[in-house]
């Protein structure tokens, strides 16, 4: 996500889709550059308020229908697409994306602050003035001390599931060494500094001209020192946004209420339409597609975040001209991948014949089919500038796998029947898959044992390095459409840790060593080009995993609502402007 990412939740942004094709049908078939369209607004275009949603009314309750309970309500460790949409109703980052829905275009303004930011010193030292009139819940005004204090806590050992961006730049990969967060004093001003209640100023090791967007991030946030619990604040966060929680009863259900020192005149992106939010969680597929479809009772005025339409209900959905005015269709910035860990497996050819072996077709076509995505060949997806389409693999030429041919690998390797640990989140539709897998893999000659894994928690479990697994799914989008937040994130081996997002563990000197030398290349477009290079040359080389799907979004709504827009950053339904017929 990216890193959007936002790392995309395993369940929550490919486990849907549609009608299914043959493998003949998508072999070889795949995106065209779809690299979306950003710009960098003014400081008139981060002023509030949000533009009227043509037709929007006032009152009512919103209903959102989830797949999983919330892993995570504290904004700082919001990396998952569908929590970082909860966040929107919640929190605030010093910028943010505003999208106009006619156009699709997508801009990044102040959120917290009042424009994107201003670079010194080469783009090494950057500046946020905080607008007048922002406030906690609780009606404390928000200053730039609670800015720094959301940036410190990022250093604290709990911690342990979130974007890394700003401590890495303010303090190296290894920023824990450094500074163990806010138990232990201050960061010096020399890091971060507060010259006054309105700017904070970030000083980074090195040049980050693209940190105006990683300001975007969820982390970068306001955090009232005396309200924060630490690990208890994961489950009752303090709202500076349009709603604010009111009861949260963990995978049962999120109640939101109205925010009264939320003022929209400071805000560009939000609105509060809605009196409340109701989430019920764990509401798995068939049903959740089912009851948007059906409407009744309070479904009428229901979305999903983040869920894709079960594979069963796409033909339905695309053929019934009732679904066409609330159906959402777009793509998103999410590769789907398997990702091998490279830490237990070790050896690069028996890594290679798991690639080989790989159905990637009848994976997909379980998912949906061409509604849930197209066929990947690479690791980045064709939303990031200087993506191309490449297959180092031959994954789309070899659809359905090569087991023959893997299997030769493993015989010249002597590694026939190598054992493999294949886990995955415990739901319908991911036993069928992963029984697809392990029947593949061990008709090309490997021994797979598969492992289920409550489906709410699954991101924390197989983000441990000791996770005990060999093979497991996951998902990586773009936090913003440059390869800087997709290479760096999923393959730098200094960022291998707990809840972090080298999901395979990789870790190689030369790969750490180029990393280093794209991210001094000064012409975005070259640097683009280079980051596309070498996530190829990693996935050719090493196979540190298996990518099979480019993400889309395809889902319905409730016919109640209106102001039902897509995230294109996030790559789900953005709950902002939402209100009642």
């Amino acid at each position: 996500m990216p890193a959007l990412v936002a790392v995309s939740a395993l369940t929550l942004t490919a486990c849907g889709g549609g009608g299914g094709t043959k493998a003949s049908d998508s072999a070889g078939k795949g995106a065209s550059s779809t690299v979306a369209s950003f710009t960098v607004g003014t400081k008139a275009d981060s002023t509030g308020p949000a533009a009227d949603v043509p037709g929007a009314k006032q009152g009512g309750t919103a209903y959102s229908i989830e797949p999983t309970g919330f892993d995570h309500l504290d904004p700082s460790q919001q990396y998952v697409n569908q929590l970082q949409a909860v966040g929107m109703l919640y929190s605030r980052q010093l910028t943010n994306y505003k999208t106009d829905p006619t156009t699709g275009k997508t801009m990044l303004v102040g959120d917290l602050a009042t424009d994107t930011g201003t670079p010194s010193d080469g783009g090494k030292t950057w500046t946020w003035t905080l607008k007048e009139g922002l406030k906690f819940e609780d009606g404390t005004p928000i200053t730039s001390k609670d800015v720094k204090y959301a940036v410190e806590r990022l250093y604290a050992d709990y911690q342990t599931f979130g974007a890394t961006y700003f401590p890495q730049w303010l303090s190296g990969t290894d920023y824990r060494k450094a500074y163990q967060g806010p138990d232990h004093g201050d960061l010096p001003d020399s890091v971060i500094g507060t010259p006054d209640a309105q700017t904070v100023v970030f000083h980074f090791q090195s040049v980050h001209s693209d940190a105006n967007f990683a300001a975007a991030m969820p982390d970068i946030t306001a955090i009232e020192k005396s309200a924060d619990t630490k690990q208890q604040y994961d489950t009752h966060p303090v709202s500076i946004g349009p709603y604010k929680i009111k009861d949260y009863q963990p995978d049962k259900s999120l109640d939101l209420v109205k925010n009264p020192n939320w003022d929209p005149k400071t805000d560009p992106l939000r609105h509060q339409y809605v009196d409340g939010w109701h989430f019920e969680l764990n509401v798995t597929n068939p049903q959740l597609t089912q009851r948007l479809m059906g409407g009744a009772g309070t479904d009428k005025d229901a979305i999903t975040l983040a869920q894709i339409a079960d594979a069963g209900q796409v033909a339905t959905i695309q053929n019934d001209p009732q679904y066409k005015s609330r159906t959402i269709s777009q793509y998103t910035p999410y590769v789907d991948v398997f990702s091998i860990n490279t830490a237990r497996v070790t050896d690069p050819k028996v890594r290679l014949a798991m690639a080989k072996a790989f159905p990637s077709a009848a994976v997909l076509r379980q998912l949906g089919g061409p509604s849930a995505g197209d066929p990947a060949g690479n690791l980045v997806s064709p939303t990031v500038s200087g993506w191309q389409n490449t297959d180092p693999l031959g994954l789309k030429a070899t659809p359905n796998g090569d087991q023959a041919a893997a299997k030769k690998i493993l015989q010249d390797d002597n590694k026939l029947n190598y054992h493999i640990v294949l886990a995955y989140a415990n739901t319908p539709k991911w036993q069928t898959i992963s029984a697809t897998v392990q029947d593949a893999l061990n008709r090309a000659g490997f021994n797979v044992e598969i492992k289920a894994l409550d489906a709410t928690t699954y991101y924390t479990v197989v983000g441990k390095v000791d996770n005990g697994f060999d093979m497991y799914r996951t998902g990586w989008g773009a936090d913003w459409p440059n390869g800087s937040t997709v290479v760096p994130p999923t393959l730098d081996g200094r960022l291998i840790g707990d809840g972090l997002s080298n999901y395979s563990h990789y870790n190689s000197a030369a790969t750490n060593s180029a990393i280093d030398q794209v991210y001094n290349v000064a012409d975005p477009a070259q640097a683009a080009t280079q980051w596309m290079n070498l996530a190829d040359k990693v996935l050719s080389n090493d196979v540190p995993a298996i990518p099979y799907a480019y993400d889309k979004f395809f889902q319905v709504y409730g016919a109640g609502l209106g102001g039902v827009a897509y995230n294109p950053v996030l790559g789900c339904i953005d709950p902002s402007s939402v209100y009642i017929k």
